[in-house]
């Protein structure tokens, strides 16, 4: 069996806290857009760069963009998020339109979680002592001797009068009251 999954960096599930309630925030701070301005595998980055850069500025304005020309390389997109993730993604002989997929996955994501290994499939930032909530949790301990089906368990609990039932029979014995002075 093979132990590499000890070598991936290990931790929790996290979200950014209340991302959404109330405004959303954009998860990715920063893209470094580098290609070559010569080379024939960097050709889709360009034709994304002359098209396709503008608009995607224009529609997501908390996301700068950096453009790097660099000699006899290939295309690569280079992402930084607020959780201070840095992620990079090989644009060799990409089209135009991959990469405007790979730009709108990075920008939906928060942070690398490739090679990342959970050390929990549940986290709470604040644990209880007393173990986790289960619907049995403060139930009659004596419910576990007994034999099924019980006609005694199987009725419906009587539960307490709601508020719109006590005004209801308030209202119910003020008419009566006031029948019987008349």
């Amino acid at each position: 069996m093979s132990n590499s999954h000890i070598f991936l960096k290990s931790g929790f599930i996290t979200t950014p806290s209340q991302n959404g309630v109330g405004r959303y925030v954009c998860q990715l701070q920063r893209v470094v857009l580098k290609f070559c301005k010569n080379h024939g595998s960097s050709r889709g980055m360009r034709d994304f760069i002359e098209s396709g850069l503008v608009d995607f500025a224009k529609n997501n304005p908390g996301i700068v963009v950096y453009l790097k020309p660099r000699r006899h390389r290939t295309a690569v997109i280079s992402a930084e998020f607020l959780n201070g993730d840095k992620q990079w993604i090989n644009c060799r002989n990409f089209t135009k339109e991959e990469i405007t997929k790979w730009l709108s996955l990075l920008r939906t994501q928060s942070g690398d979680k490739t090679g990342f290994r959970l050390r929990k499939l549940l986290h709470t930032d604040h644990p209880s002592i007393q173990g986790p909530w289960t619907p049995y949790t403060f139930k009659d301990p004596s419910e576990n001797l007994v034999k099924y089906p019980n006609k005694e368990l199987s009725q419906s609990k009587k539960l307490e009068k709601t508020a719109t039932e006590q005004l209801i029979e308030l209202f119910n014995r003020s008419n009566l009251e006031n029948k019987r002075t008349d």
